[in-house]
């Protein structure tokens, strides 16, 4: 039995999808107008993995993660640079994937783009118009707060206390300062559509509700995100859904929790941001992974190079093992299946079928990294090999080195490292280990001669 912390009734509750066997999920994706940071990347890695461990578990999963390709940001940016948004969002869409593909994610279902969806938004907002809850002046469109009874539920929020505690905006078109925009009317040069208000574009909310709802569903099974979305992100989008359609929208809410450096959050805007392109330059995309899933999901984290160090040990104790097991059994991957197997998959499905626990999760998998060091039995370690590799399903991490040409340029480079090793020209020697490691190659140097791995 799976369960799951669900942040609209704030327990941990059975999982039960709508539909038996199959699962509709929506994460809510960058806005692309700069390379992803590492606070991003824990949402993208962790709801990957939970994705692929509901496939794991034998469950059919469509997935849905979008691309936030219009708004104040990118239009800023975009005008900086002297280009298009869409020339804009388009670099940093592929800027996405090349992240994301170095960092083992697979690829969504579905990744809806804000502007693909423009026609859907307008008829979205007309409907709840016509139902009365959004209102038009002077072109914007805006949602009527105080219209959905059940708003603040998500969020553990009332509305007299958020009006008694918001800010006075200087707006004379809200009818109140809670109530959210739908739409946007043009301002000049800006990219605009044309609707039954004025020329505008969607408003941030509107976005996810219409991509989710075409793809998924009036009513879908999990919506997940940062628990920085829940509110107002989060709450507005729940609003409108259930105000559009009448109907529940989503069953479960998982919110990851944030990652700070020196206790803020990891923010472009606070300007203490680590781009996963330099992390995974400096510390690979194995030690990366493993650090955002080294904590539970909902947990928050603090980002350092000494953490990040402790999860490339981390990482390097299964790999090692790994290598290890290799050495004794050769490429042999055959395993009985048999009551041991048996035990120690019901122990991983009972960590991760709690909540997604992943450092319990990891737990298990280091006390079969001490029993594959200290046994020589060629079948007890086919049997360790084979349980690791199919929990790699879901835990994504690239053990074997995959790229022969690649793998052919690394080893050029450390034999040059080791003849200059050999004549003492060790500021050679260190040059070179500095480039590898830049690849993302790891040496190790022992009485034996160097060894190298991919980090």
């Amino acid at each position: 039995m799976i369960r799951i912390t669900n942040t609209l009734s704030g327990k941990k509750e059975e999982f039960i999808p709508l539909e038996e066997g199959r699962v509709k999920m929506y994460v809510c994706g960058p806005t692309v107008y700069n390379l992803i940071h590492v606070g991003n990347a824990r949402a993208a890695v962790v709801f990957d993995s939970f994705r692929r461990y509901l496939e794991y578990r034998g469950y059919s999963v469509t997935y849905v993660q979008n691309f936030t390709d219009i708004d104040d940001k990118i239009i800023k940016t975009a005008n900086e640079e002297g280009i298009s948004t869409k020339r804009l969002s388009d670099r940093y869409v592929a800027e996405y994937f090349k992240d994301a593909c170095r960092l083992g994610i697979e690829p969504a279902t579905f990744h809806p783009r804000t502007t693909d969806f423009v026609n859907e938004i307008i008829d979205f907002i007309s409907v709840l118009q016509k139902k009365g809850f959004a209102y038009s002046k002077n072109g914007d469109v805006y949602f009527d707060v105080s219209a959905f009874k059940s708003y603040g539920a998500l969020s553990n929020r009332k509305l007299s206390d958020m009006r008694s505690g918001a800010r006075v905006e200087i707006n004379d078109s809200k009818d109140d300062p809670l109530d959210f925009v739908l739409w946007k009317a043009a301002k000049a040069g800006e990219p605009s559509w044309n609707s039954p208000w004025k020329s505008g574009r969607p408003g941030w909310h509107i976005e996810c509700s219409v991509m989710s709802t075409t793809l998924l569903g009036d009513s879908f099974d999990i919506h997940a995100g940062g628990n920085d979305l829940i509110f107002p992100h989060h709450e507005n989008e729940r609003a409108q859904s259930e105000a559009w359609s009448g109907k529940k929208w989503v069953n479960y809410w998982m919110h990851n929790g944030m990652i700070s450096v020196k206790k803020e959050k990891m923010s472009k805007s606070l300007g203490n941001i680590f781009n996963v392109r330099e992390a995974l330059r400096v510390y690979g995309p194995n030690a990366l992974r493993m650090y955002l899933l080294s904590k539970h999901y909902r947990s928050p984290m603090e980002f350092s190079s000494d953490r990040m160090e402790e999860a490339k040990a981390s990482y390097n104790r299964i790999a090692n093992a790994m290598d290890e097991i290799k050495r004794k059994i050769g490429d042999d991957t055959k395993a009985v299946e048999d009551s041991f197997s048996k035990e120690w998959r019901a122990r991983m499905n009972e960590a991760l079928d709690d909540d997604f626990n992943t450092p319990q999760a990891f737990s298990v998998i280091f006390e079969l990294v001490k029993e594959a060091l200290l046994t020589d039995d060629r079948e007890h370690l086919a049997k360790i090999r084979a349980l690791f590799m199919e929990w790699n399903y879901f835990l994504g991490f690239d053990f074997e080195k995959k790229n022969v040409n690649a793998d052919a340029f690394v080893e050029t480079l450390v034999e040059l490292r080791n003849t200059a090793r050999v004549r003492n020209d060790y500021e050679q020697a260190d040059a070179i280990r500095k480039k590898l490691k830049e690849l993302g190659v790891e040496i190790r140097d022992s009485s034996n001669g160097s060894h190298w791995r991919w980090m």
